[in-house]
C-alpha cells in the first residue's frame, strides 16, 4: 500500500492507499449498476425516428435502423468487454483465476460487475491502477447514460410547427420543427434555421390544431 498518495480518480490527499473512500463508493455505486443500465440499452435497439421529416415534397431522411451507440454498448466490445477485461487484471494481480466467459452477455455483465464490487476494497487500497480503473468505469456510465438519456429525450419531442424560413427563391422551407424537453431553442434539421423560445410559441400558433 502507498504510505502518502493522492486518490486516483479525484486527486484528494490519502494517507495510503490509491481510492478515496468516496471514489470507492461511487465506483461501486456504478458497478451495481451496471446491468441495468445493460438491459435499459436494449430498449433502443429499435429504428430510429426520421430527423429530416418534411411537410413539401421533398422526401424525409430515413432514421437509422438501431441506435449505433446501443448496439456497440452491448455488444462483446462494449460493457461487457470492459468489465471482463478488468476482472481480468484483477486476477492475475492477485494471482488467482479468471472466471470462465461463458453464457448470455447480460449474465456476463452481472458476473464482471459482481466479481469487481467484491474485490473493490482490495483495489482501493493496493492497486497502483485504481484510479484508471475507476475513471474507465465511470467513462462506461456516462457512455450508456448518453445514449439512455438522448433516446428518452427524443421519445418526449413534440412538434411545434412548420419551418417558416424562406430560401433565396422565395420557397418556405415547411420542415416540421420538434422540441424536446431539454432544449431552450431547436434547429430546424432541413435548412438550419434556429428557433428561440418565442418563437416557438409562435410556430405551434400556426398549427391547425392550435385554431
Amino acid at each position: 500500500m502507498n504510505t502518502s498518495s493522492t486518490c486516483g480518480l479525484c486527486e484528494t490527499p490519502l494517507p495510503g492507499g490509491y481510492l478515496c473512500d468516496d471514489c470507492t463508493a461511487k465506483t461501486a455505486g456504478r458497478l451495481a449498476r451496471m446491468p441495468r443500465l445493460y438491459e435499459e440499452l436494449a430498449e433502443f435497439l429499435t429504428p430510429g425516428p426520421s430527423t429530416g421529416e418534411r411537410t413539401s415534397t421533398r422526401p424525409a431522411e430515413a432514421g437509422l435502423p438501431v441506435d449505433e451507440g446501443a448496439l456497440s454498448l452491448r455488444g462483446p466490445g462494449g460493457i461487457v468487454g470492459v468489465l471482463e477485461d478488468w476482472r481480468a487484471a484483477v486476477c492475475a494481480d492477485r494471482r488467482v483465476a479468471e472466471p470462465p466467459r461463458v453464457g448470455p452477455i447480460a449474465r456476463r455483465v452481472e458476473a464482471a460487475a459482481r466479481g469487481l464490487a467484491a474485490d473493490l476494497a482490495w483495489v482501493a487500497a493496493w492497486w497502483p491502477v485504481a484510479g484508471e480503473f475507476a475513471a474507465e468505469v465511470r467513462a462506461l456510465e456516462g457512455d450508456v447514460l448518453s445514449v439512455v438519456d438522448r433516446n428518452r429525450d427524443e421519445a418526449r419531442r413534440r412538434r411545434v410547427g412548420g419551418c417558416v424560413a424562406i430560401d433565396p427563391s422565395g420557397v418556405v422551407c415547411g420542415a416540421v420543427v420538434y422540441h424536446r424537453p431539454s432544449e431552450s431553442r431547436v434547429t430546424c434539421a432541413w435548412c438550419g434555421c434556429v428557433y428561440g423560445p418565442s418563437d416557438l410559441l409562435a410556430l405551434a400558433g400556426l398549427l391547425p390544431s392550435a385554431a
